[in-house]
């Protein structure tokens, strides 16, 4: 069996793919949300900027690729704000679905007050933009996550607990 190659850092088109991703599905979801008025987009913007920082503060400060070109960019963004933390504890750290469950609500929130709006008054650009928030947020970032960064993740090789949850197996180092 081939083993996958991790990268010590991500090429720089991979990192730049996965950003582009990210902030398509945001302005896609922060131009939804505004449709609804400009305090629900502040209220969306600043919900967005929370996660983020939790992200950067309780995650990434603990993993391998702290102060490195991680798969999304995060790595070094992290050590720009943060001191580098413990290791074993992304290690050790325990993750279910509903740690997760806010992560998904950037895109499901817009999805639905998409869907909402269509209903109400259907306008054909809306529906262009909700069908592509919801090809972005989920088939394309799974297929970048699971055959991209999550494939050649050295994180992934010490122990992930997001591999964990979303294969449902111990993680490699568990083996």
């Amino acid at each position: 069996m081939k083993e996958n190659k991790c990268y010590e850092n991500y090429p720089l088109k991979f990192v730049i793919g996965a950003i582009i991703l990210q902030l398509a599905i945001n302005l896609i979801g922060a131009y939804i949300i505004y449709l609804i008025g400009l305090v629900w987009l502040i209220l969306y913007l600043i919900f967005v900027l929370i996660l983020e920082i939790r992200l950067l503060k309780i995650s990434c400060i603990h993993c391998y690729y702290y102060n490195k070109r991680c798969a999304f960019g995060k790595g070094k963004l992290c050590s720009l704000f943060f001191k580098k933390g413990n290791p074993k504890k992304f290690i050790e750290k325990k993750i279910g679905w509903k740690d997760i469950i806010p992560d998904f609500m950037v895109s499901l929130i817009p999805l639905v007050v998409g869907i909402a709006l269509i209903i109400i008054n259907f306008n054909l650009i809306l529906l262009i933009l909700v069908v592509f928030l919801v090809l972005l947020a989920f088939p394309v970032n799974g297929f970048l996550r699971g055959s991209i960064a999550c494939k050649h993740c050295k994180q992934r090789e010490l122990g992930c607990p997001a591999e964990k949850l979303f294969n449902k197996k111990k993680s490699s180092k568990d083996k």
